[in-house]
């Protein structure tokens, strides 16, 4: 993160330490123990900063960095929820990407986070210190950075507001105080994932007491479980085991898409789609049927404007017995992004209204509950978007050639967005038949673009009757040329918002292409490689031997010339055509194919069929490392009958 200018500064410390314009004095911090990011201000930017965070702390105890050994087991934790905090509160309040830095001081052995949103923020006239909100603006996440903290504060500068944290290592706390931050920790963790999801049917323990402490780590806690949710109803689900019976007697989430959220529906609720009832929870479940049935009939309206709540909410008596026809119901907008995504439902029987301290609650509790659905939302896309590219840029099929067996095993990453590797086997007219196993440096929209380039331009240049060699020369021009770097830049685009000096990048592409040509007897194949895995060819004795020679990655010189090489499959020979995620499967330090291991396992695959050949290097592949692989996998074997 840049330096923040440091003009009409002005700074309100939230804590009984005093104030300081910077929560550290310039070099107070070893010039190693400093981590700054920039977060979109999303969904998903208090886990990037929690990631960041355990990132930095890691480095910095295993490079022992002066300072670093204060580092104890609370004052992580500590410190991983105060960032959370800090960036969920900028990315609930201010809704802008937020800077974060992360610091050691070197002298004190403190740990210093500041977080500033990106909102233009007008810098206080008075010259003392002045309090934007009032402290129920700061919700309770903001009392769980108090809580943790030795002190915290605002500091505002010209378009700048920062968020900042202090939190004392271990040795610099006097013994007393550590005495009563343990006993504050033991009561704040004693509510564990597991005790917030189990019943509790005792109401008179969830009183005023534990509301204004427990609640501090039942917040944090919640976080935990709904960030790493990547599925909007399992977020609802927990949602509502998280909110009954300790908050509430029943719950409901209902999910709204954009069209809806944005005031889809006519004045009286018809002509447009309604929300959603995604989740119903009771403290009873033979009773949440016969809510379900009952919600279903009033489902909440949009409101103007995009406010998270608490508004009443009808009472659906209907739905109980006598003894439960009275109660009250608060309803909570679910907005994350400034796009409004559902509504959050509490109820409790018996009660005129609910106390303030519970409605507050949950309204930071809804805040993270939009968030989560946000984030899962995002993922849904992007999952949907991979499949789409995925299969457009897959053929339909392999083509079936004369005189020639062929199979094809095509595994691609989940990670990342579209897989980087692709395939293709096609008729160029003429009695030939074409194939390709390429590999685009990177995955996901960029290397699509490459993608829907290449495999299009090899079967029109193919057919068109251009050889193997001068097919290979066209295409390393087609991505050096300017269209391709402007397209891939829309591609990155998708991905994320340009930044200032970011341009067009050319994409390199690994690629195998031949031809086959069948006759009487055998098959004449041609075929390069450019910067790809060779291809191997099997004999019926077992014999192993490499059919083609390196050249250059495509898209990388502008005018390099590619060679080809042609021989003969005769009955029973294969040929086996790899991408690197077979070549370079990891198992520790070792890969599959040191010591010629690819050749190994091939020579021990003599008188098999195409798909056993296929299916015996993939299942090799797989048991080579003690996890699943990391990388796209492709193979093609093409065996003469």
């Amino acid at each position: 993160m840049g330096a923040i200018p440091m003009q009409q500064e002005t700074v309100s410390c939230a804590s009984d330490a005093p104030a300081h314009p910077r929560p550290s004095a310039p070099g107070s911090a070893h010039p190693r123990a400093r981590a700054c990011t920039t977060l979109p201000g999303g969904p998903l930017a208090p886990g990037s900063a929690r990631a960041l965070v355990r990132s930095a702390l890691t480095d910095w105890e295993k490079d022992r960095l002066p300072g670093s050994e204060r580092l104890s087991g609370r004052l992580v934790d500590d410190a991983v929820l105060v960032v959370s905090e800090l960036v969920t509160n900028a990315v609930v309040h201010a809704g802008t990407d937020v800077d974060v830095e992360f610091r050691l001081e070197e002298t004190a052995g403190a740990l210093v986070v500041e977080v500033s949103d990106h909102h233009p923020s007008r810098t206080p006239r008075d010259s003392e210190a002045e309090v934007p909100y009032e402290t129920p603006e700061y919700g309770r996440g903001l009392r769980l950075v108090s809580t943790l903290a030795e002190s915290w504060g605002i500091t505002f500068r010209r378009g700048t507001k920062t968020v900042w944290a202090r939190l004392l290592g271990e040795s610099s706390t006097p013994a007393a105080e550590m005495e009563a931050y343990a006993g504050r920790r033991a009561l704040e963790r004693g509510l564990r994932a597991a005790e917030i999801l189990a019943p509790d049917p005792q109401r008179a323990e969830r009183d005023r007491d534990w509301l204004n402490r427990g609640a501090l780590s039942f917040l944090a806690e919640a976080s935990d479980l709904l960030a790493g949710q990547l599925d909007e109803n399992l977020v609802a689900a927990l949602a509502g085991q998280l909110i009954v019976p300790r908050l509430a007697d029943w719950c409901a989430v209902w999910l709204e898409d954009e069209a809806t959220g944005r005031g889809g529906w006519a004045a009286d609720g018809t002509g447009g789609p309604g929300p959603r009832l995604a989740r119903v929870w009771h403290g009873s479940e033979n009773r949440i049927e016969e809510l379900r049935r009952a919600l279903e009939k009033d489902p909440p309206r949009p409101s103007e404007g995009l406010r998270s709540g608490p508004v009443p909410y009808r009472w659906p008596g209907e739905a109980f017995d006598m003894r439960e026809e009275h109660g009250t119901a608060l309803a909570y907008r679910l907005i994350a992004g400034g796009r409004p995504l559902g509504t959050l439902v509490i109820g409790r029987s018996g009660l005129l209204r609910f106390p303030d301290e519970v409605t507050g609650l949950v309204e930071d509790l809804s805040r993270r509950v939009a968030l989560a659905i946000g984030a899962a939302r995002q993922y849904a896309r992007q999952a949907t978007i991979s499949q789409v590219l995925q299969r457009g840029l897959l053929p339909a099929g392999v083509a079936e050639i004369p005189g020639v067996r062929s199979a094809l095993v095509y595994e691609p990453c989940d990670k990342g967005g579209p897989s980087g590797d692709f395939y293709d086997l096609f008729p160029a007219g003429d009695g030939r038949w074409c194939f390709a196993v390429g590999d685009v440096q990177g995955k996901g929209p960029e290397a699509a673009v490459v993608i829907g380039l290449a495999r299009p331009w090899l079967r029109l240049l193919a057919r068109e009757g251009y050889g193997v060699a001068d097919v290979l020369d066209r295409l390393n021009r087609l991505l050096l040329d300017d269209a391709t770097e402007a397209a891939d830049a829309a591609a990155r685009a998708l991905v994320r918002p340009p930044a200032p000096g970011d341009g067009p990048q050319t994409r390199f592409l690994s690629l195998l292409y031949g031809e086959l040509t069948p006759f009487d007897g055998g098959v004449r194949c041609t075929l390069a490689s450019a910067g790809h895995p060779l291809p191997l060819l099997l004999g019926p004795d077992g014999t192993v031997r490499t059919v083609a020679r390196p050249q250059t990655l495509l898209g990388v010189i502008e005018d390099e010339t590619y060679t080809s090489e042609t021989f003969e499959l005769g009955p029973g020979d294969s040929l086996l055509c790899v991408t690197d995620g077979v070549t370079e499967r990891r198992s520790g330090t070792a890969m599959f194919d040191d010591g010629d291991g690819l050749t190994t396992a091939l020579a021990g695959c003599a008188g098999m069929s195409a798909e056993l050949i296929a299916e015996r290097i993939r299942r090799l592949v797989h048991e080579f490392g003690g996890r699943p692989p990391e990388d796209d996998l492709a193979l093609l074997v093409l065996q003469a009958e």
